[in-house]
């Protein structure tokens, strides 16, 4: 699609992959299930919309390594590392300063790095539809989850009116940002099919992005115009960018957001839980080893390539080996690996995270 770019955002750690994951070779880089890592899918996905020149990675030092070697074929200059993390609102504002050079007409599609599409032709028709709009409208585009379950763990879009049709997708105004519900109140979301999850894609015009940072980060956006007009100021620059997310920093603030309601078959993969729902099936659950072997066990998730693995009397447990590190735990815990990974690193073993 001409005069459009993407900016993948490759820079979390992944701790709730742990012992997989490590701050070298996060959970984006890491073969989950199996699979190609969730980084090359995201990259492939992105070519059915644009070439790989056009394609652009923010990640950091420590992952640099690892995201080279996984997209041997990505421009050199494509990789946007950054001197340390300070959120999303510093990386997406540095990339929308890099597309701009190129182009400063374009658009940007901005995709996080980790997440699992199963339609993925109608993601890129979605993004194809928000492509138009943002070109049309000026405004920022949003994609938006349809809800399948009250989840709490995810923020939300509050639909407002319908603004118009682009391309085949009815595109509808966000009335506000929403944190994280409680229960009960997601549950009234799902139930009222006016609110969508926001999984953090967002399709912009250089200009609009530009014109948002100046509204409501005006400090990030000095930064930005001397890092535009030297892209080596880069590093003395990074500190006065303001560490926040895109959603506090801009979205939550900017009256004129439009949204696309998907249905694609989508998941953030934000634990082994919710990646044991995409692994194969095995005896005893999902997961990926050499053999598996059970007795009286359901509900189980395992990731241990290349070996035999024996289930006996358990129910909703995950098990992860690593050559250095095996994790076995209550399914239901899941969220709390990265507490567990803080305290491996309190006891001064940082070689283990």
């Amino acid at each position: 699609m001409d005069g459009v770019y993407a900016l993948i955002l490759a820079g979390g750690r992944g701790t709730r992959f742990w012992p997989l994951s490590r701050r070298n070779n996060p959970k984006q880089c890491i073969e989950l299930g199996g699979e190609r890592p969730l980084l090359a899918q995201t990259v492939s996905r992105l070519q059915k919309l644009v070439p790989i020149e056009r394609i652009l990675i923010g990640t950091g030092v420590e992952m640099e390594d690892a995201v080279r070697r996984i997209l041997p074929d990505l421009p050199k200059e494509n990789v946007l590392v950054e001197p340390w993390g300070r959120n999303t609102s510093p990386c997406i504002g540095w990339g929308a300063v890099e597309v701009g050079r190129r182009d400063s007409s374009a658009v940007l599609v901005v995709c996080p790095s980790d997440h699992v599409v199963a339609d993925e032709d109608g993601l890129i028709e979605a993004i194809k539809s928000g492509v138009l709009a943002a070109r049309s409208t000026n405004h920022i585009v949003t994609l938006g989850i349809e809800p399948t379950r009250p989840e709490t763990g995810f923020g939300y879009l509050e639909l407002g009116p319908v603004a118009g049709t682009w391309g085949n997708h009815e595109v509808s105004s966000v009335a506000r940002f929403v944190e994280k519900p409680n229960p009960e109140t997601a549950q009234r979301y799902l139930d009222g099919g006016t609110h969508l999850w926001n999984a953090g894609m967002f399709v912009f015009t250089v200009g609009s992005i530009r014109d948002a940072y100046r509204s409501h980060l005006p400090r990030s956006a000095e930064a930005l115009e001397r890092i535009a007009r030297d892209g080596s100021a880069i590093a003395s620059e990074w500190g006065n960018l303001d560490a926040t997310s895109i959603d506090y920093g801009i979205m939550e603030r900017e009256r004129h957001i439009l949204t696309i309601r998907l249905n694609v078959g989508w998941s953030d993969v934000g634990t082994w839980t919710a990646a044991g729902e995409t692994m194969p099936k095995i005896p005893g659950g999902r997961g990926v080893a050499d053999e598996v072997f059970q007795r009286d066990s359901k509900d189980c998730v395992v990731h241990a390539p290349g070996k035999a693995v024996a289930l006996l009397g358990l129910d909703g447990i995950v098990v992860v080996d690593t050559p250095d590190a095996i994790l076995v735990m209550h399914a239901d815990r899941s969220q709390q690996v990265g507490d567990l990974v803080r305290t491996i690193e309190e006891h001064g073993l940082k070689d283990l995270t």
